[in-house]
């Protein structure tokens, strides 16, 4: 079959990962932020018990304290997890873990706490969160550094492509992702930014937004080789969805535990 202009492109500037490097992500599913629910917040330390309980793996998102401590917390703001309004990045670590998510006794985690817990018992995708204007270079380096020896499965990913183009070029044998939306970037347009994307980021997997599968995009890496994980299945028809057109599902509520 003959190759197109962009697939001769994606193979030079963006190629397959190494045989093997990438095999493990579709031979699991991943709770979105642990397995979460009423009583267990996301990304807590609860949550990732939950997962590895039930043998599922773990997705989790990764924001900066103030002192410079990789936090296991979703949000910029702490209003919709915490109830106190503020930045996550103006609080230190010891300030996040004073602070419990309601109902509960659990507390932000740091990425050190989590993987002491996890321990390799099943494997964990790192979403490193970034906006315009963020140092997210000194987020990767944080996180870099702690999973230097960890021993059990892991990949960094982002929506950022400069997330995983900084591990290409600094931390080569850490498995990196990128995180793909189309909403908003529909058409001609978004196909060209989101390739421009993956040149740059240089990415073992691609990490993609379920309500965008089927896509010629995904499917076209995906045939040559990158894994596709897909989020967020929340219902049985996204965990078709997912099983029919990606490698594995990131999945919470009835996507997960149907």
């Amino acid at each position: 079959m003959r190759l197109s202009p962009f697939a001769w492109l994606d193979r030079w500037l963006a190629p397959a990962p190494p045989a093997g490097k990438t095999d493990w992500i579709g031979q699991w599913t991943f709770a979105h932020r642990g397995l979460h629910g009423p009583g267990v917040p996301e990304n807590s330390l609860q949550a990732a018990r939950g997962a590895i309980a039930r043998g599922f793996g773990i997705e989790c998102d990764i924001q900066r304290s103030l002192d410079d401590f990789p936090m296991v917390f979703h949000d910029w703001d702490s209003k919709r997890l915490l109830g106190v309004e503020g930045k996550t990045e103006s609080r230190s670590a010891g300030d996040l873990a004073r602070m419990p998510y309601p109902g509960t006794r659990e507390a932000p985690a740091t990425l050190r706490e989590l993987l002491d817990l996890v321990g390799g018992h099943v494997p964990l995708l790192i979403e490193i969160k970034s906006k315009r204007g963020y140092d997210v270079g000194r987020s990767c380096a944080l996180v870099r550094d702690c999973l230097s020896g960890y021993p059990g499965l892991h990949a960094v990913m982002s929506f950022d492509p400069r997330v995983s183009r900084w591990f290409r070029d600094r931390s080569p044998e850490t498995v990196r992702g990128l995180v793909i939306t189309e909403e908003g970037s529909k058409g001609p347009s978004g196909d060209l930014r989101r390739r421009l994307a993956l040149w740059h980021a240089k990415p073992h997997f691609l990490a993609y937004d379920i309500r965008d599968l089927p896509s010629h995009f995904a499917a076209r890496q995906r045939v040559r080789g990158l894994p596709v994980a897909t989020w967020t299945v929340r219902n049985l028809e996204f965990l078709e969805r997912a099983r029919l057109h990606a490698d594995a599902p990131i999945a919470e509520g009835a996507g997960i535990e149907p």
